[in-house]
């Protein structure tokens, strides 16, 4: 992606450049291990060009992590998405900040949204690419 940009109530809250947008989902049943999972399979993911990852360069591309209990949404029964398989804002927020903490104990500028509310998300896919890194 060549940028990606998050606003709540039409302010930017986050932006990034070359990099990777990844909108965090999180399970009742994750945890620390997950968080680290995620992070390493993110930062290491070999999808940028030249086959490179953002570990490869960190000071090159950047990631913007919005979460997005939605990914979660079941559609197999009737016309509204059941929310249930999304953990509790509670349970999600905190891994969610484990997961932009340990990209960036790894040297990553790392962008946020704003966790539980609003937001305009905005991307400009180079590709595009989109990968779904899902963990254990």
């Amino acid at each position: 992606m060549s940028e990606a940009t998050v606003r709540v109530d039409g302010v930017v809250v986050g932006s990034i450049g070359a990099g990777l947008l990844a909108l965090v989902g999180v399970s009742p049943s994750d945890g620390d291990a997950d968080v680290e999972y995620i992070a390493r399979k993110v930062a290491d993911l070999r999808i940028l060009p030249d086959e490179r990852s953002v570990s490869d360069d960190p000071g090159a591309a950047e990631i913007l992590v919005v979460s997005q209990f939605t990914l979660y949404g079941d559609t197999r029964k009737g016309r509204r998405p059941s929310w249930n398989g999304a953990a509790s804002g509670e349970t999600a927020e905190p891994l969610v900040d484990a997961v932009v903490a340990s990209l960036r104990a790894r040297g990553i500028t790392v962008a946020t949204g704003v966790f539980g509310a609003h937001m305009a998300v905005q991307s400009v896919n180079d590709g595009p690419v989109t990968v779904l890194v899902d963990s254990p």
